[in-house]
């Protein structure tokens, strides 16, 4: 997995496609924004100037409020690994973002994708 590559992914070019992936399956951008907030503690503000200072996926995930204390029960594979077992700290939690944009297109409960 060339890591690199994913850190230097644009968050602000990414987010277009989760909002396309999940609106595809009749789910809501408050929705998306809601699963974001939860795992980043981001708000709608800080959420809207990471899209507009065009940040990669590394300075989001390291900007971050907070990331969710229950992130760590987000398991299963995501793009053929299993999020649990990621070393990378900043990789696994962009699958983890991953994992939660899918259950959230995949019709799960808000309160099981948010692990409440």
């Amino acid at each position: 997995m060339d890591n690199n590559r994913i850190y230097r992914l644009l968050f602000s070019s990414v987010y277009p496609l989760y909002l396309q992936k999940v609106e595809k399956k009749g789910r809501t951008k408050a929705e998306l924004n809601e699963v974001i907030f939860w795992l980043t503690g981001y708000n709608e503000e800080t959420l809207q100037q990471q899209i507009d200072g065009k940040n990669d996926f590394e300075t989001f995930f390291v900007q971050a409020p907070q990331i969710h204390s229950n992130a760590h029960k987000i398991t299963g594979v995501i793009c053929g690994y299993r999020v649990e077992d990621i070393e990378d700290k900043v990789v696994q939690q962009i699958r983890y973002l991953d994992k939660l944009v899918d259950e959230l297109a995949k019709g799960r409960k808000m309160e099981k994708i948010l692990r409440i």
